[in-house]
């Protein structure tokens, strides 16, 4: 229910307006939305893991961040999702025993086939982020739904923007 309700609100209040599929004007990516419902626990992802690297709580910043948004028609990562990529890299690389698995999406915009084909670029984009960040590629793998699972619902640049997307799903 507050996955939800943040869903709503974000949508809501999203300014940032971006498109996945066809032509058009490229636009910034949407505000950063926090995922809480992490499923981290019980993965040994502690500080005690990260001994002596001064990040923090890294298994907690992992969890707040376990999506990355895209431009419209891009797999190129945005900033923020270079940051969210990096910290990713090193949490993996301080716990070679963790698995995760990329989850690329889109919008409903395009051929169902140009979405299959972007939103594993999109993961695939990840992907080489984490790795060339430290993260072994055995701990990774790659999955594209192209414009099947939807996280937000209807057919604006509100929502287009909220599904052009890959998620984190640690395993």
């Amino acid at each position: 229910m507050l996955k939800q309700i943040l869903v709503a609100a974000v949508v809501v209040g999203s300014v940032a307006v971006t498109g996945c599929a066809s032509k058009g004007k490229k636009n910034t990516a949407p505000p950063p939305v926090s995922n809480t419902d992490s499923g981290m626990t019980g993965y040994g992802a502690t500080d005690s893991n990260v001994s002596g690297s001064g990040l923090g709580d890294l298994a907690s910043q992992v969890a707040s961040k376990k999506v990355i948004y895209f431009d419209y028609d891009s797999a190129d990562l945005t900033s923020e999702g270079q940051a969210t990529a990096s910290l990713w890299a090193r949490y993996l690389a301080a716990n070679p025993s963790v698995r995760v698995r990329l989850e690329g999406n889109t919008d409903e915009r395009g051929t169902r086939e140009y979405n299959i084909a972007l939103g594993e670029n999109r993961a695939n984009s990840v992907q080489a982020a984490l790795t060339s960040g430290g993260a072994s590629a055995s701990q990774i793998s790659v999955v594209s739904y192209g414009e099947e699972r939807p996280a937000a619902p209807g057919h604006d640049e509100s929502a287009w923007s909220l599904n052009r997307r890959v998620e984190f799903v640690q395993q």
